[in-house]
């Protein structure tokens, strides 16, 4: 059954790397298990926002090389949308600053400006965050509105990969100033097995790899044609 939590210290795991070789269990000499993975602590923590993705309520900074008159600051709508000049409404739920300051250029360029260059800069995050890595297929960070379970939060990422091993999903959380983290199967919850736990601000899901998988695919992708031999020496 892989529906463990396990507390650790915090230079007991390391985040980089570990899709393919996550074996949380009551075995693992690096942490104690615990009997639930209670709600965090209320805390705020700085973050890098290079791979958040935008949310409704979020107060974000657009300015655009050259062209002072165009800048813009204020809260994205309920709907996900910013208000900009000359282009009107842009949809910028869901998109990272990069994403959504390369969506302005391309509103602006030719008509307005010959090449315009817009940066984007979130000045304050309303949204909770959850980090989504591993095994997926969108990895990053994304918003979380209202309330989301495990399941919404991997299906925010745009799913599991191919290659990703159901059985073995970490969630890390803070809670009490103490790391903890769960082992949980995607399979079982979806099977109805078990409860499909709700994600909280902060919290960093990573999905493992199936390394039978991932071998395969590695075997089958070295082949430029099908029927065709190559040396593998």
């Amino acid at each position: 059954m892989l529906h463990r939590v396990l507390v650790f210290g915090l230079s007991s795991l390391a985040l980089g790397g570990c899709a393919s070789s996550l074996n949380l269990d009551s075995n693992s000499r690096a942490v104690t298990v615990a009997r639930s993975l209670p709600a965090p602590d209320e805390t705020v923590t700085t973050m890098d926002f290079t791979n958040y993705r935008i949310g409704p309520l979020d107060t974000i900074a657009v300015e655009v090389f050259g062209a002072p008159e165009l800048a813009r600051a204020g809260a994205v709508d309920a709907a996900g949308n910013f208000s900009m000049p000359l282009v009107g409404t842009v949809k910028a739920g869901g998109s990272t600053p990069g994403e959504l300051g390369t969506r302005i250029s391309e509103m602006l360029r030719g008509r307005y400006l010959k090449n315009p260059q817009v940066s984007v800069n979130v000045k304050e995050a309303r949204a909770q965050r959850v980090t989504v890595d591993g095994s997926v297929r969108d990895p990053g960070v994304y918003p979380i509105i209202g309330k989301m379970t495990l399941q919404q939060a991997i299906a925010t990422a745009k799913g599991a990969a191919d290659i990703a091993d159901l059985n073995k999903v970490v969630v890390f959380r803070t809670v009490n100033n103490q790391k903890l983290a769960a082992l949980f199967s995607l399979k079982d919850i979806r099977s109805g097995r078990y409860a499909d736990p709700q994600i909280y601000g902060n919290d960093i899901i990573v999905v493992g790899e199936n390394a039978a998988r991932r071998l395969l695919k590695d075997f089958t992708t070295s082949f430029p044609t099908v029927g065709s031999f190559i040396p593998i020496l």
